[in-house]
């Protein structure tokens, strides 16, 4: 008896076929390039539509398999963090990722979930026994995430070392490799159809995989603004305006070749969600209201509350306290929070932690970036997520939603994973749906725009006209005195030539050449402002967290990121070692969209609504999570 499962997925102009191949005793699954066109179907048919061996699915038991995980860290865990790494190697999509990260969270839960029947699956309903069910869950977990991680990243960037990378762990954990025969009735065989179900089911979700992710319906309302020249030309300036790039060297000194920017992800909106509702309104899932317009004041403030924190990245200005004492415990969607009296894991009051406000302001803009070769914000509080479990496992309070008894290792990494990734990509789905329905601009074309017409608020010492007066010899403007009755700002003045050594520091510079805290080879998301991406996902990220380990702070009441001196990239910096701190996942979420209008990217208007949004989608998600686990 033999049965096929065989996909056949074009993106980026590679065919990349998975095929699974479930015979009579053995079970073969491996990434092959290989003509062919038919589908697999999420129950595990067969292309030509014959039942493919399906002897675990009556519950019957099954053999558990050879994967074997030493150490502390899990199945799941393990190949989580090769989830991580792949994303690093690739392009910085978080939509994709975001999807990508929900999807393996999936298999893996469905997988483990087989064998638990007062669980329900996500997508593929497999019923197992083992007389190992550790050992056995260990085994569908590890081959969900091969197949699941092995199709989705083969043809991305860095596709072959990820595949090298995932060939490599489960030959060292499961001693397989592509080609090698599983028996058909084993927990392994469990994963494979658990993997092969999800892919099939999510293939058209409105995401638009089949082509690469690609939606030529968005066009541009603005023509391209080239960075490297003055000023800006907008038909809309309500609207956002794709960059062009000038070729330039990464920090790395490597050449980046600059190029034009295509809009990430403008059909995301209509992508099938965890927990959200279906949209009412095509393509916007939850709606914020829109954002004001050029016309409103508000418009002009948030350009002005730009500018005033690029003017406050001069190192030796100002110092400021973030110690938690006084820093977070904001309201959902401000920033009036003023600390925390105590840390409520030892009783006393958080020490003071009063460091220079630029090298805070530049610190959190990159730490928070998430931009090229990071795992973008959803890894990132994936990776947050990691470290907190690490911790609590370490005292051994693993019990989920801190209450019950503990759990094992395993059960509580599937299950955070689905409830953090399940918000994560819900977060992606509502705010690029709202990004696409109101196509809001980015603050680089919002001050180059109003500048360069004179439209401008006067603001002493921030926003400028400069005079025959200003631009003498020995006067503030005096550099600028060929440029006499245009718009200066008191802002950053751009990346240095040797940003490992050298700090541009804040002076006056012509509005019209006004660039962002950040570094040439990127400058701003090639997709609109409104709403903040990162105060979405960094909100649905905390909330889940607050839910899912039964307490607003982290573990031992404070998380630590150290700073060392010299760090920053994007010119040389901090001044002196300090440490970013925190007391709750939701003061780091508020940190998080903060630092998206220090580092340039965002006006105020983008950040509170998406804090609220993320909100919404952690809500939900914890709720269908919770019905999953206990069903």
């Amino acid at each position: 008896m033999r049965a096929c499962v065989e996909r056949s997925v074009t993106r980026r102009g590679a065919l990349v076929v998975l095929a699974i191949a479930v015979v009579a005793g053995p079970l073969t699954a491996g990434l092959i390039g290989i003509p062919g066109d038919d589908s697999g179907a999420a129950d595990g048919s067969a292309a030509d539509g014959s039942a493919a061996d399906r002897s675990a699915a009556d519950g019957s038991a099954v053999s558990a398999g050879d994967c074997s995980f030493g150490g502390p860290r899990s199945a799941a865990r393990v190949w989580h963090e090769l989830a991580l790494e792949a994303i690093r190697r690739d392009e910085p999509n978080p939509t994709v990722h975001s999807r990508n990260l929900y999807h393996l969270s999936a298999a893996m839960w469905d997988a483990w979930a087989a064998f638990d029947p007062a669980s329900t699956a996500v997508y593929v309903d497999e019923q197992a026994t083992s007389t190992n069910i550790a050992r056995a869950r260990d085994d569908a977990v590890s081959l969900a995430a091969f197949v699941v991680l092995g199709e989705r990243y083969a043809d991305a960037v860095g596709g072959p070392e990820t595949l090298e990378t995932l060939r490599s762990v489960l030959a060292g954990t499961c001693g397989l490799d592509y080609g090698d025969p599983i028996d058909s009735n084993s927990a392994a065989a469990v994963g494979v159809r658990v993997a092969r179900g999800v892919l099939a089911a999510t293939v058209d979700d409105g995401s638009l995989e089949r082509s690469g992710y690609e939606d030529p319906s968005y066009r541009p309302s603005n023509p391209l603004l080239a960075v490297a020249e003055p000023g800006t030309v907008m038909v809309d300036p309500n609207r956002w305006q794709p960059l062009t790039l000038a070729p330039a060297q990464t920090v790395g000194g490597l050449p980046h070749p600059g190029g034009e920017q295509s809009y990430v992800g403008p059909q995301w909106g209509s992508v099938e969600t965890f927990a959200v509702p279906a949209a009412s309104t095509a393509g916007l899932p939850v709606d914020p209201g829109p954002p004001p317009l050029i016309t409103d004041p508000a418009f002009v403030e948030g350009v002005v509350d730009v500018l005033r924190a690029s003017a406050g990245l001069e190192a030796g200005s100002a110092v400021i306290d973030i110690s938690p004492a006084v820093m977070g415990n904001s309201p959902l969607g401000t920033d009036w929070g003023t600390g925390h009296a105590v840390n409520p894991a030892t009783g006393r009051a958080y020490d003071t932690n009063v460091v220079d406000r630029a090298d805070y302001a530049r610190a959190i803009a990159e730490y928070w970036a998430d931009g090229p070769a990071s795992e973008t914000p959803p890894g990132h509080w994936n990776l947050l997520a990691n470290g907190v479990s690490d911790s609590l496992a370490a005292s051994g309070d693993l019990s989920i939603g801190g209450a019950g008894a503990a759990v094992d290792r395993l059960e509580w990494d599937v299950k955070l994973y689905l409830a953090l990734n399940g918000a994560l990509h819900d977060a992606a789905v509502v705010a690029w749906g709202t990004k696409r329905h109101y196509d809001y601009v980015r603050p680089i074309s919002m001050i180059r725009y109003l500048g360069g017409r004179g439209e401008l608020p006067s603001v002493d010492g921030l926003i400028e006209t400069i005079t025959a007066d200003s631009a003498r010899p020995g006067e503030r403007h005096a550099h600028l005195s060929g440029f006499v009755g245009e718009v200066a700002v008191y802002a950053w003045r751009g990346a240095p030539a040797d940003p490992r050594t050298e700090t541009s520091g804040v002076g006056w510079i012509r509005a019209v050449e006004w660039v962002p805290y950040q570094q040439p080879t990127f400058v701003t998301p090639s997709f609109p402002g409104y709403v903040s991406g990162h105060s979405t996902f960094s909100r649905a990220g905390a909330d889940v967290l607050t839910a899912f380990t039964g307490s607003p702070f982290f573990p031992g009441g404070i998380y630590r990121h150290p700073v060392p001196e010299g760090s920053l990239l994007h010119e040389e910096g901090p001044t002196r070692t300090f440490e970013l701190q925190w007391a709750t996942y939701q003061d780091a979420a508020d940190e998080a969209g903060r630092s998206r209008i220090w580092g340039g990217i965002h006006v105020p208007v983008d950040d509170y609504p998406g804090r609220l949004m993320g909100a919404k989608c952690a809500e939900l998600a914890w709720a269908r999570a919770q019905d999953l686990f206990r069903s």
